[in-house]
Order: structure tokens, then sequence, then C-alpha cells
């Protein structure tokens, strides 16, 4: 496949919309036409990923860290880091950066964690603003209503929980009169149309908005698509930075340390806390979760993360 059909499974999991306004997610270096056969998943995109990417004969990087966080204002090859974006151009190698919106994601990095942890009843630990919701309202005929809502809740909408392709239809009378650049799809030109259609509405996270506003356009039978989209309170329940979930069975805080380092594969791992504290709920940040700990729900007995700070 190519280099943007990669870009595009991954955003299907993980939707750059979804990522914070801060971050640099997306494709940093190739060609989005270059044919793909091998890719390389890193955490990072260090001298020793490109090397093994080499070895492998991989034509594309997948990292969860961006390969360029600030500008560069020079090309000098004699910075290291430089050097490594110039290779890796060279190369021709295209690396692509699943950041802010993998950690926000049902399904993402915190899931994963969550997974190996062994959580049960788990949901998003903190609510983020990239959740929240849009209606989407269009008009169409209702010979074509069962393709516009497929092809709209397969783009992304419609989701409400555990339910798929969830949405809203009721009859009406639209009005048109096309001029003589129209190609109108039913009534004549030149006249004011009464036509029956009917009023279809389905919920879209705004982070997933754009792939959903193209798909209704590549089916919607009229040359012109009129559609509202309504910006709502509603925020989708799935999306949150970090999950938080309990314990089959409570331990100390000493015994779930080791549980953890053992679980994640980790060389050692850092605890603040009575080790002969009991644990059961547990929250999990993945990266640097240190700064959110003010945010933590009153609820959890320990949370686990990739990085602290002193003062945190």
């Amino acid at each position: 496949m190519t280099v943007q059909e990669v870009c595009d499974i991954v955003e299907q999991l993980a939707p750059r919309g979804l990522a914070y306004s801060w971050d640099r997610c997306g494709l940093h270096t190739g060609d989005p036409d270059d044919e793909v056969r091998c890719v390389l998943v890193a955490l990072t995109v260090t001298r020793e990923a490109f090397n093994a990417a080499r070895r492998a004969r991989a034509q594309m990087i997948v990292a969860h860290h961006p390969l360029i966080w600030e500008p560069k204002k020079t090309l000098r090859a004699d910075d290291p880091h430089t050097k490594l974006c110039l290779d890796i151009a060279e190369a021709g190698i295209a690396c692509y950066g699943a950041h802010t919106n993998l950690d926000v994601v049902p399904g993402g990095v915190n899931t994963a964690i969550a997974d190996r942890l062994k959580l049960c009843d788990t949901s998003p630990l903190l609510p983020v603003d990239q959740a929240q919701q849009v209606k989407l309202v269009t008009f169409v005929p209702a010979t074509h209503l069962a393709q516009v809502r497929d092809a709209v809740c397969k783009a992304g909408a419609g989701a409400i929980g555990d339910y798929a392709h969830c949405s809203f239809s009721a009859p009406g009378t639209g009005t048109f009169l096309p001029n003589e650049k129209s190609d109108p799809f039913s009534g004549k030109r030149f006249v004011v149309n009464e036509e029956p259609e009917l009023r279809f509405e389905v919920l879209v996270t705004k982070a997933r908005l754009a792939p959903v506003i193209a798909a209704l356009k590549a089916v919607h039978p009229y040359e012109e698509v009129a559609y509202d989209l309504v910006v709502l309170e509603n925020y989708d329940a799935s999306i949150g930075l970090g999950v938080k979930g309990h314990l089959d069975r409570g331990m100390t805080l000493g015994v779930f340390s080791r549980f953890v380092r053992k679980a994640l594969g980790a060389r050692f791992v850092r605890v603040a806390g009575s080790l002969d504290t009991r644990v059961h709920s547990v929250g999990v940040l993945g990266g640097s979760g240190g700064g959110e700990i003010a945010k933590m729900p009153s609820s959890l007995d320990v949370l686990v993360t990739g990085d602290v700070d002193y003062h945190d």
C-alpha cells in the first residue's frame, strides 16, 4: 500500500483531530504516494530505530513520539537530531507520529497498559475538550437515506457507547430553484421545486468531523449538499486522557508495584506512598502524567504513569 494508506489506517484508530492543539502528530518525512511493504513500529524515532528500519528494509516508521517537535531553523548536519532527520529523508523512509491522539482514544496507549494490568470496568480517567460532539443534520431523498447513513457511520458518526449506526430521520419538504448552470438530481430548472425529503440527524465527535463530511458529500445524490453542524454540550464518554479501573482483588502497594514491574516488563518502578496501603482502584496515564496529579479523582488508590517530576 502507499504511505498515505498507512496514515489513513492509523487515523481510523486515532484521528488527528483528537490530538491536543500543541501536538505535532502526523507525517513528518516521506512522500504520501510512495509504496510501503514493511513498517517499523517504535516509541521514539532514534538513531537506533532508524538503523533497525534500514536493516528491516522498512519504507516507513510509525512512532508514538513525533520525529520533529520544534521547527527546524537550519538543516545543519553537525546537529545530531537534524542529522537524523536528514538521513531518514535521504533514505526515503516515511515517518509518522501518533501522539496525544493515541493517548486519549479508546483502544490506544492507556487501554493497552490497563489491559496489561488486568483492570476491570475501565473508563476514561480525565475528560478532554477533543471529545466534544456535534450534531450533523442533512436532508436526503428516501431512496438514498440508507447509503448516506451507512457512509457517515462507517466514517465515524453515530456511535453511542456500545451502539453503532445511531441516527434519527423524519419526513419533510425541501424547496430549491435551479439556475442555468445547475444539474439537479430531481426537479426542473428555473422553477421553485418542492421535493419530499428526510431530515437525517446523527452525532459525531468533533475530532472525527472531517472524514464524516467527506463521506457525506461522496455519496449524497444532490449537486449541492445542504447540511447543518450544531455544536453540543455533549461529550463522547469513551474518549479521555488515561484510563481508570479496578483490580479483581485488592493488594498492598508493595505487591502492586512488583506486579506492575512484571506486567509492563519494566526494569524498575518508583513508588510514592506507604507500601502497606491497600490498592484497589487504579488510574493509568502513559507518558508524563505527573502534571495531571492534581486533577485525579479522589476515588483512586494509585496512579500508574511514566514520568513524575520532583515537585509533583
